[in-house]
């Protein structure tokens, strides 16, 4: 056997004992990590699979509440929507609690309706966007259905210049003070939608044509 090969065999020895030695202490702690890998893996598989599927159930129980809402058949449409209020996935629960307050605006029931939005609105586990729509949403209600101190209540807060529901809030409170009596608070309002380059441009086009009428009464000092 010559030098060279000698020390190759000497040396791959060397290798498989160190090997050896490497796994005797290391390797319960590799399939110990390989295990958790697989079962981590396996995990969130599981959990992905679990909730596209309560996502799909809850969807599929809004679309059957909106077609009963869209029929007519209101009861059915409630009770839909009070289920998936305490069974549904995600926001599901929110958007139900939300139509709910609309069909029951559209049946005639305002105090209810208004009652379900401030409900949403002071619920401190709902996204703020969410709950300044709800406040709107009362708000436009009180504006047929309520007075200036209701409406004000509710919007007052959102006609602040970095609120982005600001023209409506203003929208709807220069309505409320326009019918309470209040022409001049109302031209006041409508003057800050007109005049804003960022509202919706059919928001401006109603907020001219209401300044255009209470000057034209000649009401406003």
């Amino acid at each position: 056997m010559s030098d060279d090969s000698f020390i190759r065999e000497v040396s791959e020895e060397l290798r498989q004992d160190q090997a050896k030695a490497l796994w005797d202490r290391y390797g319960p702690l590799i399939l110990g990590l390989a295990v958790l890998v697989v079962l981590a893996t396996a995990g969130i598989v599981g959990w992905n699979y679990w909730t596209q599927a309560q996502a799909s159930r809850s969807g599929d129980a809004f679309s059957e509440a909106l077609a009963f809402a869209s029929e007519g058949q209101n009861d059915q449409a409630l009770a839909a929507l009070e289920k998936l209020e305490q069974d549904g996935y995600g926001a599901y629960p929110v958007l139900a609690r939300l139509r709910a307050a609309t069909v029951l605006a559209e049946t005639g029931d305002y105090d209810g309706a208004v009652a379900a939005f401030d409900a949403v609105a002071g619920d401190s586990a709902i996204p703020g966007s969410i709950r300044d729509m709800a406040r709107l949403r009362a708000a436009l209600l009180l504006v047929d259905h309520g007075g200036y101190d209701e409406v004000s209540a509710r919007v007052e807060p959102l006609t602040a210049e970095t609120n982005a529901l600001r023209h409506s809030a203003r929208e709807a409170l220069g309505l409320a003070a326009w019918k309470e009596g209040k022409p001049t608070d109302a031209l006041t309002l409508f003057d800050q939608i007109a005049e804003d380059s960022a509202a919706p441009r059919n928001a401006q086009e109603r907020a001219k044509l209401m300044a255009e009428l209470i000057r034209g009464s000649g009401d406003a000092s």
